[in-house]
């Protein structure tokens, strides 16, 4: 099971959001190249990267903050906020990102992610934020009243590489994960699942490593931050 290190990028900075507000915004480094850095020398053979401003402006907007990191980038990078077109999708891949995820397409334009599942095997994956079993979209900003095992089922065939699932509510908050909905969704489809949202402690992680559910790995943020998670730690713990 894989651990994902998180780094959120907001305005070229390094932060963590309380429940998806770009006004609750915690900096934690203005270098996330050297941020990125000390996560692959503690052992993390993946990093998730995350354009917040992206996200909501419905296109690239941290490219500097993501080029300096894939530019000393010794592991693979997944990356998502603002990738909503064939053209982006291939500007990121081309420029050394291992695998883009797409959320708010997946639920407004659904023939993108499997056009993009086709032409790009193994580099796409569905990003699906969660608000009460609902999926948001739009940087967790609009909700809509698509539930989250129907959006991930109707991608079964697409060909996708992972789905990554995020509870808003739990993100950011330090509450610990959700890990029965985690597990479900991971039941409910073939498509191996990341878990994000809540991790707080290597606990947590070994939670949702022992779920009984097939997941993937799981993303952490903030209490690498905080120093609530020795990564080194949780690395060994979780196996990759």
């Amino acid at each position: 099971m894989i651990l994902y290190p998180a780094i959120d990028l907001k305005d070229g900075q390094a932060v963590r959001l309380l429940h998806g507000d770009m006004d609750q915004a915690t900096v934690f480094s203005d270098d996330p190249a050297a941020q990125s850095k000390a996560f692959i020398d503690a052992g993390c053979t993946w990093l998730h990267l995350v354009d917040l401003n992206g996200a909501f402006a419905g296109r690239p907007v941290n490219e500097d903050a993501v080029k300096s990191i894939l530019r000393s980038c010794t592991v693979p990078v997944q990356l998502g906020g603002g990738i909503r077109d064939m053209a982006t999708i291939e500007m990121w891949l081309e420029k050394g990102v291992s695998r883009v995820i797409l959320g708010t397409v997946a639920v407004e334009n659904p023939d993108l992610v499997r056009e993009a599942a086709r032409t790009f095997p193994s580099h796409v994956a569905v990003g699906i934020d969660a608000r009460n079993g609902f999926v948001a979209t739009k940087g967790w900003a609009e909700e809509t009243d698509v539930q989250v095992t129907d959006l991930a089922k109707s991608f079964e065939d697409a060909g996708v590489a992972a789905i990554v699932y995020t509870d808003i509510l739990r993100d950011g908050a330090m509450g610990g994960p959700n890990i029965e909905a985690t597990a479900a969704l991971a039941r409910a489809v073939s498509i191996p699942v990341i878990a994000s949202g809540g991790v707080s402690s290597l606990e947590d992680l070994i939670r949702l490593r022992d779920c009984g559910a097939d997941l993937n790995g799981a993303i952490c943020g903030r209490a690498l931050y905080d120093g609530a998670i020795n990564l080194t730690e949780a690395v060994a713990a979780m196996g990759a």
